[in-house]
């Protein structure tokens, strides 16, 4: 669409020209709204350079003046994190997916930085980022987005990565039928397929961010401690101080800005995800989200919107990489001798690495504490797994029934969204007033904050696998009058497994995550500790103890890596089997 390159000689001539027909009250009202919001992110943001030593000696407020900016600047980190996932997505798990030398080692690595715990991340991470910017806010900024970003990107890369990996057979080959290169498969096939396991594992992620706030904002390293303004900072000092009503307002202000960008962001992508389906069923219909109608009937911004997608797809259609093709015996034959050079490489890496590793763990630990370590780990992971469990046999029907009525189905995706949004932190004291006026055991029941926040992942994933379920499969079963269990283990259940695999190992990582979290629970003065791996590196951490922090780091990332090899991924691999069957 093209413009008239002249200047208006006067500015009746302006207004009566073809350009303003592009312009309504709309474009106006929300070019005012980006304005704003441009100068609040501005604001926010202009502190960054600043000195460090500044933040940390002004103490956070608990007037409620202050919640509003704290909120911004929360919000903001948590943006930033999610935009630096969805790259780390796109690469990762392309590469995993693609390469299949190169997903014998990022798939394992991936399940395991799933499981780290964010404090075992800190203790390294807040070193690198403070010599990155020395006594700069920045470096804390950083270092606050890093952390946020391992509760996000782990979620988002596993879901795409199954997402890839589950493409149906026919579509590829008839993407080979059409002559479509790497790149232009990738953008035209691979990412469209991965669309709606994609949003809604974005979803799940920002949902996660907030869950793991409070320990971005408020970073203890041995004596290193960095305070940033935000939400999270909030929440603990109302913890530190007892303050019921400030921990309230901090609720308040968090599902309010939860609400803001589920309208404006989540709820238009998650209706442009249904697009995307596979099936040719139509489904029932969705309602388009009030944004979305407000965006469509802007003039100006709508012609921009335009020209982006229409860029979009040119980008998308650019001939590069190589046109795919069945290889051929050479290939197949040099592929081994690849292999094998290959696995040679890994092999020596690793055996260095294990010398490496071997040096150094003689000389700093003891066998005893070695043994004692992995028993606590055997604890946490009986602890896991239980969660895990009672979370996928409530949930998984629910969710079903949740993702089976698309009404049904987006109230439960914002309901999620406030439930997941809970740092567990909020729950402390709850359970530490409990547990200490009844007199229970903590070993036990402070194993439920495990499981708040990361039982969610199944919830959404089930959603999301139900949701995008095709709807023909669905009307010959009733009109076969097939129900009951064989619909469950015939036609459902298969169908939605890759989806639920990918909420559940989510969710045991996540479980693995705030295991660090959960069995160290504080209110006020009063700590309770139940015994296990967590509770070791929390105090660790505390202590600035780095060498017992990288031992439970490492034991942690033995019990994921052979929990995943001898149980999660033979599930996985059988459940991408089973979709390319179908």
């Amino acid at each position: 669409m093209k413009y008239p390159k002249r200047a208006f000689s006067s500015q009746s001539e302006f207004f009566s020209s073809p350009t303003l027909r592009y312009v309504n009250a709309l474009d106006l009202l929300l070019l005012v709204c980006v304005a704003a919001l441009a100068i609040a992110v501005g604001s926010a943001a202009r502190h960054i350079w600043g000195p460090l030593a500044s933040v940390t000696a002004t103490p956070v407020h608990l007037e409620l003046d202050y919640l509003p900016g704290y909120a911004l600047r929360t919000t903001l980190r948590m943006f930033a994190a999610l935009a630096v996932s969805l790259v780390f997505t796109f690469v990762y798990a392309t590469l995993a997916a693609r390469s299949r030398r190169a997903r014998q080692i990022l798939v394992p690595l991936l399940d395991v930085l799933q499981s780290v715990p964010i404090l075992g991340f800190l203790t390294f991470t807040v070193t690198f980022f403070q010599g990155l910017f020395p006594g700069r806010v920045l470096g804390g900024e950083l270092a606050a987005i890093f952390t946020i970003f391992t509760s996000q990107a782990w979620n988002m890369t596993l879901g795409m990565y199954h997402s890839l990996r589950s493409v149906p057979s026919e579509l590829e080959e008839t993407a080979r039928c059409f002559g479509l290169t790497s790149w232009q498969k990738f953008w035209r096939l691979d990412v469209p397929c991965a669309i709606p396991s994609l949003v809604w594992n974005a979803m799940m992620s920002m949902a996660g961010g907030w869950f793991m706030v409070v320990y971005s904002e408020s970073i203890t390293v041995g004596n290193t401690e960095i305070v940033l303004p935000g939400i999270g900072s909030y929440v603990g000092e109302a913890i530190n101080q007892r303050s019921i009503s400030a921990v309230l307002a901090a609720i308040v202000a968090m599902m309010v800005v939860i609400l803001v960008y589920d309208q404006i962001l989540f709820r238009p992508l998650a209706a442009w995800a249904t697009r995307f389906r596979l099936g040719s069923g139509t489904g029932a219909h969705v309602p388009e989200p009030w944004f979305l109608r407000l965006v469509r009937r802007t003039r100006l911004l709508s012609v921009i919107g335009a020209m982006i997608v229409q860029g979009a797809r040119r980008v998308g259609s650019l001939p590069l990489g190589r046109v795919g093709t069945t290889p051929d015996q050479p290939a197949a034959e040099a592929g081994k001798r690849a292999d094998w050079l290959w696995w040679c490489v890994v092999g020596c890496v690793g055996l260095v690495a294990a010398r490496r590793v071997w040096v150094y763990a003689h000389v700093t630990y003891s066998l005893p504490e070695i043994g004692s370590v992995f028993l606590m780990g055997g604890v946490t992971l009986l602890r896991v797994f239980s969660m895990v469990l009672l979370a996928s046999l409530i949930w998984v029907p629910l969710g079903v029934w949740l993702g089976l009525h698309p009404a049904r189905a987006r109230a439960a995706q914002l309901a999620a969204q406030y439930c997941a949004a809970f740092p567990a932190n909020l729950f402390f004291p709850v359970f530490v007033v409990g547990i200490v006026h009844f007199h229970l055991t903590p070993d036990i029941w402070l194993t439920p904050l495990m499981i708040l926040g990361a039982q969610w992942y199944i919830l959404f994933n089930v959603i999301a696998g139900t949701s995008s379920f095709p709807t023909e499969l669905l009307e010959v079963c009733r009109n076969l009058n097939v129900r009951g269990l064989f619909w469950w283990r015939k036609v459902l259940l298969p169908g939605i497994m890759p989806y639920y695999l990918v909420g559940a190992i989510a969710a045991a990582g996540g479980a693995w995550n705030a295991a660090i979290a959960s069995e160290v629970a504080e209110w006020g003065n009063t700590t309770l500790t139940a015994y296990g791996l967590g509770a070791y590196i929390a105090q660790a951490t505390v202590r600035g103890d780095i060498a017992a922090v990288g031992l439970g780091t490492a034991v942690m990332c033995v019990f994921v890596m052979v929990l995943n090899a001898l149980f999660w991924r033979p599930l996985s691999d059988y459940a991408a089997r089973r979709l390319k069957q179908n």
